[in-house]
């Protein structure tokens, strides 16, 4: 159905509205490719190349922090091992401290005992001596005591020689 005509050949509307925004759309179209198509396609790829850029940044990135995180993990492992060998000496020379300790102890306990002992056998050595000394005395007394008491003389002889012979055994030491 043509709406406006112009004589044979001439310009006219085309009433159908289908065919005619399919031209109009491939005019448009084609305007847009030809004025739009290249800004467009510039616009397009540089999108892309940041696109990609940014995603090549990124995976560099993701490769540092698995290298900065390897590197992490190496150091702590490092570390945890200085750690443990502290740990270790720290124990060895605790240990050997305690040992060197122990063993001065044992040292100034055994000549705390030798001295002791020494001790010991130096009081006892006195008083033996003391005590040999309160028994001589009293019996050089009690010789005395009899001998001034009146002893005949046969037993005043028997007797002095009974108690030189004994005293004459003691030997001072």
């Amino acid at each position: 159905m043509e709406l406006f005509t112009l004589g044979h050949g001439g310009f006219g509307i085309n009433t159908n509205i289908f065919e005619t925004n399919i031209i109009n759309l491939a005019a448009v179209v084609g305007i847009v490719v030809s004025f739009v198509g290249n800004n467009l396609k510039i616009l397009l790829e540089d999108r892309k190349k940041t696109i990609l850029s940014n995603l090549e940044e990124a995976n560099q990135r993701a490769i540092e922090a698995q290298e900065k995180l390897a590197n992490a993990k190496a150091q702590l492992e490092l570390a945890k091992k200085k750690a443990q060998d502290i740990r270790e000496e720290g124990i060895l020379r605790a240990t050997s401290e305690i040992n060197t300790v122990v063993s001065q102890h044992e040292i100034r306990l055994k000549k705390l005992e030798e001295f002791k002992n020494e001790t010991v056998g130096f009081y006892q050595q006195k008083a033996f001596k003391d005590a040999y000394l309160y028994v001589v005395s009293r019996i050089m007394t009690r010789v005395r005591e009899r001998l001034n008491g009146g002893l005949d003389s046969t037993y005043h002889v028997v007797v002095n020689n009974f108690y030189v012979s004994r005293f004459t055994e003691y030997t001072k030491k």
